[in-house]
C-alpha cells in the first residue's frame, strides 16, 4: 500500500512547485522590504533624537546610510548565504538566533493545535454525520458555530480567568519561572485549546458534511448490498473517501496556526516567532521582522505543496501532471 501511494507522488508537478517557489518568495522579501523603509519611524528613533554624528554612525555600521536599492540586494545576498542579518533592537543576537529561539514554540503550538484540532473535529464530525438531522448532530453544529463566532483573543482571557485565575490549574503565561522552565503541559495547554478551539469547529463541519455525502454514494451502497457488517462499511469504505477534504484543508490551516499564533503569544506571555514579529513591527526592527515573514512565507507554501501530494497520494484519480 505504501508503494503504491509513494509511486502517486507527482514528482514533475512538485518540481514545478518547488521552481515556482523561488520567484514568490522573491516578490514577498520585496514587498515586505519596501513596505518597512516605507512605515514611518525607524530602528533608532526614540522620545529624544541621538547627536547626527552617533546617528551617522549607527547608520554606517548597520549599511542604512546606503542606497534603498543597494540596501535592499545586499539584503537579499544574505538571505541567500541564509543570513537575515542582525537584530537592531537585541544587542548581541542575530535575527537567525531569535528565529532559533522563537520558532519552535511556534511549532510546537501549531502541531498540538493541529493535532487535538484534527482528532476531536474528525471525531465530532463523523459522530455528527453518522446521526444528521438529530439532537446529537444539532448539538455538535451549534458547539461549531460557537467556535467559528468567537475569536481567539477573547477565548483566550476568558480561560485564562476561569482556569488560571479561578480553578488555579494551568499557568496564566510564559515559560514558567527559573529553574523550571520550558514548555509543559502546565504552560502550553491553555494556548492550545484557545487556538485549537475554531480549528476543531472547521474541521467537524468539514468532516460532517463530507461523511454525509459519501454515506450516500453509490460504492457505499454496494459494499451494504455486499452484505458487509456497517462499522466496516463504514471503517474501510467511507472513511478514506470522507477524509480526502480533511487533506487539503489541513496543509493551509496548519500554516494559519503557525501564523495566528501570533495573537495567542501576545496573551499568554510566550517568547514565539510571533512575540519577536509584533515586537520587531512596533520597534522597527527591520531584520527581525522580514526574516519572520520570510519564515512564514516559506512555511505556508511548503505546508500547502505537501497537502497536495498527500492528496495525490491518497487519491489515485488526483492528476497533478
Amino acid at each position: 500500500m505504501f508503494q503504491r501511494a509513494f509511486g502517486r507522488i507527482p514528482w514533475g508537478y512538485t518540481l514545478r512547485r518547488l521552481l515556482i517557489a523561488i520567484p514568490t518568495m522573491l516578490a514577498i522579501i520585496t514587498v515586505a522590504f519596501l513596505m518597512m523603509r516605507a512605515a514611518p519611524g525607524g530602528p533608532f528613533d526614540g522620545e529624544r533624537r541621538l547627536p547626527p554624528a552617533t546617528e551617522a554612525a549607527i547608520a554606517a555600521k548597520f549599511g542604512l546610510d546606503k542606497p534603498l536599492h543597494e540596501q535592499y540586494f545586499n539584503y537579499v545576498g544574505g538571505v541567500l548565504q541564509g543570513d537575515f542579518g542582525p537584530s537592531y533592537k537585541t544587542l548581541g543576537k542575530s535575527v537567525n538566533d531569535l528565529i532559533a529561539d522563537g520558532l519552535p514554540i511556534s511549532m510546537t503550538i501549531g502541531a498540538l493545535t493541529m493535532l487535538v484540532a484534527l482528532t476531536v473535529g474528525t471525531s465530532l464530525g463523523i459522530f455528527a454525520g453518522l446521526r444528521q438531522n438529530t439532537a446529537a448532530d444539532y448539538g455538535v453544529m451549534g458547539f461549531a458555530m460557537f467556535g467559528i463566532s468567537v475569536p481567539t483573543f477573547v477565548t483566550g482571557p476568558i480561560l485564562i480567568l476561569l482556569l488560571s485565575l479561578g480553578a488555579g490549574i494551568f499557568a496564566v503565561g510564559g515559560l514558567g519561572t527559573w529553574p523550571n522552565i520550558g514548555m509543559s503541559w502546565h504552560n502550553m495547554t491553555l494556548p492550545v485549546l484557545t487556538l485549537a478551539l475554531p480549528q476543531i469547529a472547521i474541521i467537524s463541519r468539514l468532516m460532517r458534511a463530507s461523511m454525509i455525502e459519501t454515506m450516500r454514494a453509490n460504492h457505499i451502497r454496494t459494499a451494504r448490498a455486499k452484505g458487509l457488517a456497517e462499522r466496516d462499511v463504514i471503517v474501510r469504505h467511507a472513511l478514506p473517501s470522507a477524509l480526502l477534504p480533511l487533506v487539503s484543508y489541513a496543509g493551509p490551516a496548519m500554516a494559519g496556526v503557525m501564523t495566528g499564533s501570533v495573537v495567542i503569544e501576545k496573551i499568554f506571555g510566550l517568547p514565539g516567532l510571533g512575540s519577536y514579529f509584533v515586537d520587531g513591527a512596533l520597534n522597527r526592527d527591520y531584520t527581525l521582522v522580514m526574516g519572520a515573514i520570510i519564515v512564514y512565507a516559506g512555511l505556508i507554501i511548503l505546508l500547502n505543496l505537501v497537502a497536495d501530494i498527500l492528496y495525490a497520494m491518497l487519491d489515485p484519480k488526483v492528476k497533478y501532471d
